[in-house]
């Protein structure tokens, strides 16, 4: 026996050996890509010496002595902290994940491929002046310069990651650079998506239960349009209505996470220094690392500073000396689908206004890695790319005889936005950047702009140009063959919504609609706030003038309105009601609930129980109004609709009928219909976080998830890679975290602020700036979730163009010296 224990000791002793040999094995090749930010290289590409200066959150500062320089090295800097990202973004766009990935990302390489995202990208180059073809030709070869030095050096092949995928990177070309744009574009769509939505609902519901469900925000209201079925000959669904979903590497976001943001600027008479405020915080899926790469960059025009993506070597969100500017989604209705009616002689033709017509086709051929390749066939219309019915649900509302095709902007084989970026931080004045922006095609954007003395606010993108008697007015997919359908080009950028020099001194954006206009001219019917406006509204009122700090109260406030407003509606004839129940019944618990809702001020504080049972009471009422008359289609709505509930609770045109379950015998009020979801939501909150409501913590559900998008799901590793928070805020307050909606974590928040900048024309070197995990996206890096802390604080770090302070307790200084 004594024996048998002494090997057992042995073997146990030999494998805990062995493991921790691995693992130092393991950690040595892992930190070899981490970057020594102390370095003098030499590099091929450089016309003179480039510094990179980083300062202690690790934000670099390049100078060098030509713009082409300075890109360079914004580009090296980029490579050395998100290579791992900049070429899988690149990937996504060429639809060549599956070659790394297998089969799980197919899907998204098929429909990438369908697109035609990085060919349009490719020819898009051409139509870039000679400048900004020299900015891009610069940037790809520092990004090259770095992969060739962590070729040379044996640097961990650049990040961990390809240790365990293919090490083969192409250089960086600038088609690289206008296709990453390209995929922001994509992230932040949602309109084809929404476009399908309505037309399935159109044919499940009357119209005036329509406008329920799929409300316009309030105003001047739309005409009423006709059912999808009198629009195309569709009699009925024509597939399975199944939830779409994609790979989480897929750049394809469901309509709920299709982009949000919030900025808004005070004029010097509504600020308290004398001097023009600004403020912007864009949305985006919560990533580690975080999308966003703070830098500053030393041009020949003067400093600039503030948010990057990589991939892109422009600030999208910062400021320089004279201007500042930030960007919140316009909600542009820029897609459109067309149903193309096939030749029934020959099915490789579609109708067209002058008869029938041959699709442009070509064969792609995916390969996958561990399967066989596969081939698909590319056909494209007059009016854009034929997508099968298997993506987005389109089988569900395509006729027989027909296919849909897709009319984006983004798909422009002309896009000059990277030109137009590049003119935007050299300008000098409003006007100049508002002229830069015409070259601006996707995605849109409301671009708010501050210079020292005005503020101003323009929708930058292309407007598609419709035609008045378009048959759906693009809200529902329209047949492609009728010329009333077709687009003719862009609407005028003059046309585009402009606002300058307010007469009250304030301008903001929350994705909210900011014109009633009549189509074509109309922007959107879908907007992306109805909620956040008033609280941004009211905070902006009640201060006759503003400070940096007064800004950055709003960006961090948690008061949802929406709670102010709906509570007293679902709750007024339950609340205070009803006899003493005993302790440890169904109904003592909802009473509880009920008095704890009562004395709420409607703070989403993760500290607070409140917005736990408000949240999960809010999901499951409307998941008990929707689900008899949408069915398999509820799951569609997994984030509950204020405007909805308010028109249902208020009875607006009939909507109370929501209310009564269809398919039962009894006549159900909406007072029995919120008193069941209460208690059903209490006995969801019971299963997951107990009984004891006072002792519930909204952030225990409401936590940040900045997921890994391929390693965040590999045991161990996830611990390693993922960065989880607790976190305020929810999906209608201006400090907005985005719900998951669906199980198993429905009120994790996935979709929020990666950055948060406030610029102070007062005192410039005192505006401030945060993104939400760090700098570096290597996992054994301290800059790798260093700002996260403070992000979830609601803290910032000085956003300066001192370079003696960028000097100042330096993390390294990286020379970088001409080869030639």
């Amino acid at each position: 026996m004594a024996r048998i224990f002494r090997w057992l000791l042995r073997v146990v002793t030999a494998g805990l050996l062995l493991a921790f040999l691995a693992g130092c094995i393991v950690y040595y090749l892992a930190s070899r890509s981490l970057p020594d930010y102390n370095a003098r290289l030499t590099v091929a590409g450089l016309s003179g010496p480039v510094e990179i200066v980083r300062d202690n959150a690790n934000v670099p500062h390049i100078f060098g002595s030509t713009d082409e320089d300075v890109y360079f090295g914004l580009g090296f800097a980029h490579a050395q902290d998100r290579l791992w990202q900049i070429t899988m973004a690149r990937r996504a766009a060429q639809g060549r994940l599956s070659e790394l990935f297998g089969v799980r990302t197919a899907k998204t390489d098929e429909l990438l491929r369908r697109f035609g995202l990085y060919e349009a990208a490719s020819a898009s180059v051409s139509s870039l002046d000679a400048e900004t073809r020299a900015a891009l030709e610069a940037y790809s070869a520092g990004i090259n310069a770095w992969i060739a030095t962590v070729n040379e050096g044996a640097l961990g092949r650049g990040a961990p990651e390809f240790f365990l995928f293919s090490r083969q990177i192409a250089p960086w070309r600038p088609a690289d650079t206008v296709a990453m744009g390209k995929i922001m574009a994509l992230q932040l769509s949602g309109q084809l998506s929404e476009e399908v939505l309505r037309a399935r609902v159109s044919l499940q519901l009357p119209e005036a239960r329509l406008a329920d469900i799929l409300p316009d925000v309030p105003g001047p209201g739309t005409a009423a349009l006709p059912d999808y079925a009198s629009l195309v000959p569709i009699d009925g669904p024509q597939g399975p209505w199944r939830r779409y979903a994609l790979d989480r590497m897929s750049p394809v976001k469901p309509r709920q996470f299709a982009g949000a943001s919030n900025a808004w600027a005070a004029a010097p008479k509504r600020s308290a220094a004398g001097a023009a405020l600004l403020a912007n915080d864009p949305h985006l899926e919560l990533t580690a690392p975080t999308v966003w790469y703070l830098a500053r960059i030393e041009l020949e025009s003067g400093g600039v500073i503030g948010a990057t993506i990589p991939g892109i070597p422009f600030v999208l969100s910062g400021r320089s000396d004279a201007l500042a500017w930030g960007i919140t989604s316009s909600y542009l209705d820029d897609q459109d689908v067309f149903m193309e009616e096939l030749n029934p002689a020959n099915p490789q033709e579609y109708r067209t206004p002058s008869g029938w017509k041959a699709f442009s086709t070509k064969s792609s051929i995916i390969q996958i890695k561990d399967s066989e390749p596969i081939t698909i066939t590319l056909r494209r219309s007059e009016n854009g790319p034929v997508l099968p019915g298997s993506h987005y649900n389109l089988s569900s509302v395509t006729p027989a005889g027909h296919v849909a095709a897709l009319g984006w902007t983004a798909l422009s084989p002309r896009d000059t936005s990277m030109q137009a970026a590049l003119g935007l931080q050299r300008a000098k004045s409003i006007e100049e950047a508002i002229d830069a922006m015409e070259l601006y095609i996707a995605p849109s954007q409301n671009l708010t702009i501050a210079e020292p003395g005005r503020v101003a606010m323009k929708m930058v993108g292309a407007m598609p140009s419709r035609n008045p008697r378009h048959n759906s007015q693009g809200r529902m997919p329209a047949l492609g063959w009728k010329a009333e359908n077709r687009w003719a080009g862009r609407i005028p950028y003059a046309r585009n919504p402009e606002f300058v020099d307010p007469v009250g001194g304030i301008l903001g954006n929350t994705n909210n609609k900011t014109v009633d206009r009549a189509f074509p001219d109309h922007v959107s019917y879908t907007w992306g706030d109805t909620q956040r406006i008033q609280r941004w509204t009211r905070l902006m009122q009640t201060r006759e003038v503003h400070t940096r700090e007064s800004f950055i109260d709003a960006q961090l406030d948690t008061v949802s309105v929406t709670a102010r407003t709906l509570l007293p509606l679902i709750a007024k004839d339950l609340w205070f009601t009803g006899e003493a129940a005993p302790e440890g019944t169904q109904e003592r618990q909802r009473q509880r609930a009920l008095e704890l809702l009562a004395n709420w001020n409607g703070e989403m504080s993760e500290h607070l129980p409140e917005p736990l049972i408000f949240a999960a009471w809010l999901k499951h009422l409307q998941n008990r109004l929707i689900r008899d008359e949408l069915g398999p289609l509820s799951a569609e709505f997994a984030h509950p609709e204020p405007l909805f509930l308010e028109r249902v609770f208020r009875d607006v045109d009939g909507a109370a009928v929501w209310c009564d379950v269809t398919q039962s015998t009894a006549q159900e009020s909406c007072t029995d219909i919120a008193r069941i979801a209460l208690d059903e939501a209490l006995l969801w909150i019971g299963e997951r976080y107990g009984t004891q409501l006072e002792s519930l913590r909204w952030g225990d559900a409401h936590e940040a998830h900045h997921d890994h998008a391929v390693l965040g799901e590999v045991p161990v590793l996830k611990w390693i890679v993922n960065i989880h928070q607790s976190t305020s805020g929810g999906d209608f307050t201006l400090l907005r975290g985005r719900t998951k909606g669906t199980d198993p974590d429905p009120y994790a928040n996935v979709h929020g602020a990666g950055f948060r900048g406030v610029y102070d024309f007062s005192d410039p070197d005192s505006s401030v700036f945060i993104t939400s995990t760090g700098q570096s996206g290597h996992p054994l890096s301290r800059h790798y979730d260093d700002l996260g802390a403070l992000w979830r604080r609601g803290e910032y770090i000085p956003m300066s163009l001192d370079p003696e302070l960028a000097r100042a307790a330096n993390v390294g200084v990286t020379v970088l010296t001409p080869a030639d």
